[in-house]
């Protein structure tokens, strides 16, 4: 599937599983931004709960006047990571010149997108990230103290094993430009669950395509559960050692 749109196409790259509740919202707030070349694409993991028929459902509405949302049906749950790079890479391959990670959850502020896209414009970064950890960025008061002690740490022990100036290396809200994800060669990552967010980063800035970060106020998920898992906690753990070691 192609697409064209007046001005500069963006493409949103959203993963689902079991965000049946939190969908039809997320869709409506994100195409009803003032960017006329943008698209939303929905990964999809073949959610238990119907996710996929409503994004169908959802994509048959919004497309009546003209191709502004897919979505990409995959077989096998197999990381956040890997849905990832199969939204991406079908996004460079319809010819998106920016595309934009925004989770399905409510957490990330649609608004910021316009932001993000003025940010990459003005100065010419390749990536632009909405952080929580620059000045004016802000969690949401109903994270529990635990929660936010685990984000801090997790943020400042990837930035010190990395060496990076990146503030929210987590973050997975941001903003790509497609010569940037082509030069990271996204088929090569070797994350499949959140450390992909800490992995892309580092191999962007380290292929010399400089980042900026834009505060963003990180909310509460509207509806559903974390998919945070203890398998993705521990791969996070390691993978800033292994791109260490691997770079050095």
């Amino acid at each position: 599937m192609t697409y064209d749109g007046e001005g500069v196409r963006v493409t949103v790259v959203m993963p689902t599983y079991d965000e049946a509740a939190n969908l039809p919202r997320m869709a409506e707030a994100v195409l009803a931004l003032p960017l006329p070349g943008l698209h939303l694409k929905v990964v999809d993991d073949s959610s238990p709960d119907g996710t996929g028929q409503v994004a169908e459902e959802l994509a048959e509405r919004y497309n009546a006047d003209g191709p502004r949302m897919s979505v990409l049906h995959r077989t096998e749950k197999d990381g956040l990571g890997r849905a990832y790079v199969a939204g991406m890479t079908a996004a460079l391959d319809e010819g998106a010149e920016y595309v934009v990670q925004m989770d399905a959850d409510g957490s990330h502020p649609v608004e910021a997108v316009v932001r993000m896209l003025d940010a990459a414009r003005s100065t010419g970064a390749g990536l632009v990230v909405g952080s929580r950890y620059v000045e004016g960025g802000a969690l949401d008061e109903e994270w529990g103290r635990h929660r936010v002690l685990l984000s801090r740490f997790a943020n400042g022990y990837a930035r010190t094993v990395l060496g990076t100036d990146i503030r929210d290396i987590t973050a997975g809200f941001n903003l790509w430009s497609a010569a940037t994800l082509r030069d990271v060669d996204l088929a090569a990552l070797d994350s499949a669950g959140y450390s992909f967010q800490v992995e892309l980063k580092y191999k962007a800035v380290r292929a010399g395509h400089r980042a900026v970060e834009i505060p963003i106020r990180f909310e509460e998920r509207m509806e559903g559960t974390s998919k945070m898992t203890l398998r993705t906690q521990l791969e996070s753990a390691v993978m800033p050692i292994r791109l260490r070691l691997r770079h050095r």
